[in-house]
């Protein structure tokens, strides 16, 4: 049972998501928060495991990354309804980072029929500011200074995540950068 424990925590992120829909939907700030908090934590927690360890699997990477789109599209929704303001003064940005991600999903579906899962480096110091932006957002309000620096790394992390789009022919899941791909096929 251990060894399913990274899978079985992105298996409760995927099944979060609907509960964060209903709860924007019907306007339930506060628990749309906790919720998507306890979410993006679950997601820090369920690579730290499964990387301490090694539980890490193929089915875990690819389970963690829809989780990682469902989560983000849902938090992108509650900023819409709780923070519209977030998308309108910040449209540009917003829609930097949000095209990057899609173009990311949308090349890796159509070159291997399957979400990325490369879990860069860069991914994952992105994901984690963007996760305190979004806690920071939800709970204490608009913080200027993490927002742009959360957008600074997702532009980066998709050129670099389109790049090794580019560079992979074949699917492999957990590469830690565009560095080290370079590196081995030198």
């Amino acid at each position: 049972m251990y060894r399913h424990l990274p899978n079985l925590i992105s298996g409760a992120r995927l099944l979060a998501a609907p509960v964060l829909v209903w709860f924007a939907a019907t306007g339930h700030e506060t628990a749309f928060s906790w919720l998507l908090i306890v979410a993006l934590v679950s997601d820090v927690a369920d690579g730290l495991i499964a990387r301490m360890f090694h539980l890490g699997s193929k089915l875990g990477a690819m389970l963690d990354s829809a989780a990682d789109v469902l989560t983000l599209s849902v938090a992108a929704y509650g900023i819409s309804v709780f923070h519209p303001d977030v998308f309108r003064d910040h449209a540009v940005a917003c829609g930097l980072v949000i095209g990057g991600w899609i173009a990311v999903c949308a090349v890796a579906l159509l070159r291997y029929r399957r979400l990325s899962s490369f879990h860069t480096y860069i991914a994952k110091v992105t994901g984690y500011a963007l996760g305190f932006f979004l806690g920071a957002l939800f709970v204490f309000g608009f913080t200027p200074w993490l927002f742009y620096l959360t957008v600074m790394l997702g532009v980066i992390g998709s050129a670099e995540e389109l790049a090794l789009l580019w560079c992979l022919p074949i699917w492999r899941a957990d590469v830690r950068g565009l560095w080290w791909v370079l590196r081995e096929r030198a």
